[in-house]
């Protein structure tokens, strides 16, 4: 079976966030399963030395204020489609940022552009290959299945996947023709929301499977404090939504081979995390702790509940713990972080910025990470937690509901709890699941059963994967049926 992938990132070509991380683990998974994916990605200045190896395949004449074309190449097991439009994505900056730190003001042509060639791609094949199912990601490809509605007869079926309803790509009406979108379109049963046209709107309405990326979460859009405006569109298409948990790539996150820890372990020899932790610990300069090492490893924002960690640190640093926080985000925030590091000089420390190598060595150093968050639509931090025996301390929201198990009495009776949960948005909840972790931690044999446990958590793709693979198959027959009809 053929499927398009459209994404506007995918790592470790180019990330931003975990959304990057799903696009780059997602189709390793579903070959295995008999999928044959091509992922199409803009052309950002990060991948030109990739897009200068690769076959030209399809020429996109007067292609949203210039010239363009797609080209084909394979790297790290993945099969890219690469949209070479330099008018669009060859600039400095991030890819949806201006080095200012604001939104590109043409993002909203940018990534129509790549629902567009997405639809070419969906109608005309590249060479010999013409996909079966097209899966596109979050607002930025939301167009797509729009486009194909206007040209049904030469239209494959389309599964939308939500990763986060909040961002949903609004672009002002006035935009329509520029965009080449039928003005027909244009209605509250299709593109128009509260006068404005909604590109993850147009995605939901116009795909025929939607799915998310936990089945907690999925069961949260459907209500108003959650939905963002789209809860009454969503119920509507209830029969159609179905949650699906992300996992990971387990041999790229795996602390027996991971070549950032300075003593790699498994689930037998996890005891070898102390080694690491005390590396972590000289090299910031902090105190060696006699509660647990804690990192937080996340976007530094208020949705990521990093405010009510600043509400906890005392209470952290009081406990006698460590802290190591890895992110950044809002400027109040971060700079709010440096003055707790500044007064708790010995116990804690900030690290503005992303890096992949720190993350890892945090993960196989930690005996906690804190993911606060006040929604999660899944998360990562928590699975890669899992697999590196650091303890997830998690809200209870989202896919941090459906991927760790609250370490209450009656979980730690039956010996299956793998880490801890709290009301999200609770700042006393969350104080509360800290001292939990903390005296949890003080029980050496408890608390090693419970890395033990973590670790063999399944967080792999093999399931979702199954679950994805069922759905195009059934798109596929569907189709077919329709056709014959």
């Amino acid at each position: 079976m053929r499927v398009l992938f459209v994404a506007s990132e995918c790592a470790p070509f180019v990330k931003t966030g975990g959304l990057a991380d799903v696009i780059g683990s997602l189709p390793l998974a579903l070959e295995g399963c008999g999928t044959e994916i091509r992922i199409l990605l803009p052309a950002y200045p990060s991948l030109s030395e990739l897009a200068s190896n690769a076959t030209s395949v399809a020429h996109l004449e007067d292609f949203f204020g210039g010239q363009a074309e797609i080209k084909s190449v394979t790297a790290d097991g993945l099969h890219l489609l690469l949209l070479v439009a330099p008018h669009l994505y060859d600039r400095a900056g991030g890819l949806y940022l201006t080095p200012a730190g604001r939104d590109w003001p043409d993002n909203y042509r940018r990534f129509a552009a790549l629902s567009f060639a997405g639809a070419e791609i969906c109608s005309s094949g590249v060479g010999d290959w013409v996909p079966e199912v097209v899966h596109v990601h979050d607002w930025q490809t939301g167009l797509l299945p729009a486009y194909l509605s206007q040209r049904p007869d030469r239209s494959p079926p389309v599964v939308m996947t939500i990763h986060n309803i909040a961002y949903q790509g609004l672009v002002d009406r006035s935009h329509l023709s520029e965009l080449r979108l039928d003005k027909r379109l244009y209605t509250p049963d299709g593109l128009e929301y509260y006068g404005e046209i909604s590109c993850l709107k147009a995605g939901i309405t116009f795909s025929q499977k939607i799915t998310t990326v936990s089945p907690t979460y999925a069961d949260e859009i459907l209500t108003s404090d959650m939905g963002f405006g789209l809860e009454g569109l969503l119920r509507a298409r209830r029969d159609d939504l179905i949650g699906i948990l992300n996992g990971i790539d387990v041999n790229l996150w795996n602390p027996e081979t991971d070549a950032a820890l300075g003593r790699p372990y498994s689930v037998r020899s996890h005891r070898r995390k102390r080694d690491n932790k005390f590396d972590i610990e000289t090299r910031f300069q902090l105190r060696s702790s006699i509660g647990p090492l804690f990192c937080v490893i996340s976007r530094l924002t208020q949705q990521k509940g990093i405010d009510l960690l600043l509400t906890a640190i005392p209470r952290l640093m009081a406990a006698n713990a460590n802290l190591i926080v890895l992110g950044s985000g809002d400027q109040w925030l971060e700079q709010q972080l440096q003055v707790a590091a500044s007064e708790y000089c010995d116990q804690m420390r900030v690290v503005i910025g992303f890096d992949e190598t720190m993350a890892h060595m945090l993960l196989g150093a930690s005996d906690a990470i804190l993911i606060p968050s006040r929604f999660e639509p899944c998360g990562l931090t928590q699975l890669y937690g899992l697999r590196y025996g650091a303890i997830p301390i998690v809200a209870r929201t989202g896919g941090l509901a459906d991927t760790i198990i609250d370490a209450n009495h009656a979980s730690l009776t039956a010996d299956c709890a793998t880490g801890i949960q709290f009301a999200a948005g609770d700042s006393a909840a969350f104080e509360h699941a800290i001292n939990r972790c903390c005296k949890l931690y003080q029980n050496p044999s408890l608390w090693s059963k419970m890395i033990g446990r973590a670790m063999r958590h399944s967080v792999g793709w093999d399931q979702s994967a199954a679950d994805y693979h069922h759905i195009y198959t059934d798109l596929v027959s569907w189709k077919l049926k329709s056709t014959a009809v």
